[in-house]
């Protein structure tokens, strides 16, 4: 088995296919509405007629909803105002629910297509059993199924007999896609009107009687302890309703947030340093760079080794919706409502943190959609927090972390140092190429989604994070002897998955590489790469986004292009990037993205997540890091954490979709590497220095 298909089997959820392949007849636990059938694990249907689809998966942003309405309607036949999304709750019915790894749409379009393809089927075998016609007569269309003769019948009227449908008289095969037509096509976002006039609701926004807001205050250091703390001051406050010790700070609860901040800021507190306190930016760097190593043994007949050193910062994610939780805990039960990519997991922590590690169907998960994610929202800080305030102070609460909170006490991609060594042949060939990377252990404790590896990921996280990155990382080209490398450091500082992973920094080291090979060896990036790619889909990306960004073309003095290819995540993307040196700091001008994700559900959403992806790249290439100083985070918002402005975003950022299969691939974290080393390419083309260290503009370092 390769390690891609061994990834799709630790993520994917076989046992969901097979139901909604069956047309099991898998009912909503809370589908006791008498308006509503369900079909299977995923479809219901309404008395009106409306779909009511269930997605195992959170809303972070990255429109899935919308792709999952389509393909809903796609199979049903119904218009796709008809289709309404909702985000399942933590369900044991789900082997996985964990929203990452770009897995969403690769690993549930097929069920979720099955599911509706079997619906379809239901109601036409309940149609055809109702009026004793054969069922291939029989078309669907607008939601209803018609006979030969005119006569007609509605989903939502024939949905209750399609539910006791024991014998399906026509195939529950979905249609072939180059019969689509709401599939594929650019479609807006089905809940951008909400999201605009502020109706869409995320956690915070969630009208739970009684919760009452509760701020923390939290340590100047990375996972300080409270020693001590005097809040009497703070309960004699207005509208103080009560204080609560935690392990990670102290917690304040008053009826407005105002009155909570303002009695969060008189508390007393002694703090006991974190156990990062003794490490700086310096320290930590050192350490990376001691963990490298010798070189090793070159392979024979060697002429001359090449070697680039690439350094990396802490990244914290800095999704635009802070953590928060809403939380309301009895002596027998909780029940929570947040935005959690991986609500079991939220779950399980949850009810580890209550005392009730064996039985942790007592606690209630209830997904919220999200603002942003990218890997943060796996882990369960403000839920487990929320829970146990809401035990102390025997009430409701809605738990709000700052965005201060968020920067200095969250999570981050780690830091880390490369060495990539290219072997060269006494006539220009490449021999071999060797890539050590000395990077923090990533913290894996919710595994791929399911209990088995998110035991191993607490149990053995340095095993976990060295597997995943053996799973993950390849390198693209015919280099000769290959070799990829992880040295696992162990720094005190609490990390997470970042948008692509280990990819963020190893990609992004090996395609700035490959552009300095070409140099050594005085070859065009481009024609470098298409002599030495072996992938076809790489291949054809590259070609598009040289072909539509005129690549080689005259450019004035201190403008350059620089190209950058990935193959990830079952799809292939390029990257041309268009920079101008010539002022204070670099300027992108021109971004051209070309994109092989197969089965393309939602053009437009796909466009929409490769363009924010690329914003992401430009920011922490060129400006955005996180600086350790004895142990405390020193960016705490966006004014000193220097994500790109919208005067620093690119005139123009194209995308073109080039379809090789009918595959769904993955997109949300595609669009990172590429675009980091392709603008990195550019600004070494345009200086003639090629960039080692990362943000580039980092001033403060």
């Amino acid at each position: 088995m390769g390690r891609r298909r061994f990834l799709t089997w630790v993520v994917a959820s076989p046992a969901l296919v097979v139901a909604a392949r069956l047309g099991l007849d898998v009912p909503r636990a809370d589908a006791a509405e008498t308006d509503e059938t369900s079909l299977n694990a995923y479809v219901a249907v309404q008395a009106d007629g409306r779909i009511h689809a269930t997605l195992p998966r959170t809303e972070v942003g990255q429109g899935i909803t919308t792709g999952v309405a389509m393909l809903v309607a796609e199979e049903l036949d119904v218009a796709l105002g008809a289709v309404e999304v909702r985000t399942d709750d933590a369900d044991p019915r789900w082997v996985i629910q964990l929203t990452g790894l770009s897995s969403t749409m690769r690993y549930l379009a097929g069920p979720i297509r099955a599911a509706a393809a079997t619906a379809r089927a239901r109601l036409v075998t309940a149609a055809a059993n109702r009026w004793h016609v054969p069922a291939q007569s029989l078309i669907t269309r607008n939601g209803e199924v018609i006979a030969p003769d005119g006569r007609r019948a509605g989903y939502g009227e024939l949905a209750p007999e399609a539910a006791a449908v024991l014998l399906l008289l026509v195939s529950p095969q979905p249609k072939d896609p180059s019969l689509y037509t709401v599939v594929g096509q650019p479609t807006g976002r089905i809940d951008a009107l909400d999201i605009v006039t502020g109706a869409a609701k995320y956690a915070l926004d969630l009208a739970i009687p009684d919760a009452v807001p509760v701020v923390v205050a939290r340590p100047p250091t990375l996972r300080g302890t409270v020693q001590s703390f005097d809040a009497s001051a703070a309960l004699a406050m207005p509208g103080v309703l009560g204080v609560a010790r935690l392990p990670s700070g102290i917690a304040v609860a008053a009826k407005t947030y105002a009155q909570a901040f303002a009695a969060r800021d008189a508390v007393s507190v002694s703090w006991g340093p974190g156990p990062a306190a003794h490490l700086s930016d310096a320290d930590i760097r050192a350490r990376l760079r001691d963990a490298i190593g010798a070189r090793p043994l070159p392979p024979l007949f060697t002429a001359r080794t090449l070697e680039g050193r690439f350094d990396f910062p802490y990244l914290a994610h800095a999704p635009m919706e802070t953590q928060s939780c809403v939380a309301r805990v009895t002596a027998d039960s909780a029940e929570l409502w947040l935005g959690a990519q991986d609500p079991k997991f939220v779950q399980r922590e949850v009810a580890q943190a209550l005392g009730w590690a064996l039985t942790p169907q007592r606690v209630t998960v209830h997904t919220a959609r999200a603002g942003g994610g990218f890997g943060r929202r796996f882990f369960a800080e403000a839920a487990v927090e929320a829970a146990l305030i809401s035990r102390a102070l025997s009430r409701p609460v809605k738990l709000m972390w700052t965005r201060n909170d968020d920067m200095r006490h969250g999570r981050y991609r780690p830091a880390s140092h490369h060495r990539i060594l290219a072997y060269l042949g006494a006539n220009g060939s490449i021999l071999g190429w060797h890539h050590r990377a000395a990077i923090p252990t990533v913290e894996f404790p919710h595994g791929f989604g399911d209990v088995l590896t998110s035991l191993l990921g607490i149990i053995l996280p340095e095993v976990t994070s060295a597997t995943f990155f053996e799973l993950t990382q390849h390198v693209p080209y015919r280099f000769g002897l290959v070799g990829q490398e992880l040295r696992e450091v162990s720094i005190p500082i609490p990390t997470a998955s970042f948008r692509s992973v280990f990819t963020s920094q190893v990609g992004v080291a090996n395609e700035v590489f490959v552009d300095q090979l070409a140099r050594e060896l005085g070859k065009d990036p481009v024609e470098l790469r298409r002599s030495q790619l072996s992938s076809s889909r790489l291949k054809a990306v590259l070609n598009k986004v040289v072909l539509e960004g005129a690549w080689g073309r005259p450019l004035p003095p201190g403008v350059a292009q620089g190209v950058a290819v990935l193959e990830e995540w079952d799809s292939a993307v390029a990257h041309l990037v268009e920079v101008d040196v010539t002022g204070e700091a670099p300027r992108v001008l021109r971004v051209v993205i070309a994109a092989d994700v197969g089965l393309p559900i939602n053009p437009k959403s796909i466009e929409a997540q490769l363009q924010g992806a690329a914003i992401d790249a430009f920011s922490t290439t060129l400006s955005a890091g996180i600086h350790i100083d004895a142990g405390a985070v020193r960016e705490g918002s966006f004014a000193d954490y220097k994500w790109l402005r919208m005067r620093h975003a690119p005139a123009e950022i194209a995308v073109h979709l080039v379809r090789s299969d009918d595959r769904v691939g993955g997109v949300g974290e595609l669009g990172y590497p590429s675009a980091a080393a392709a603008l990195t390419n550019a600004i070494a083309r345009a200086t003639g220095t090629m960039p080692t260290r990362f943000p580039l503009l980092d001033a403060g370092a």
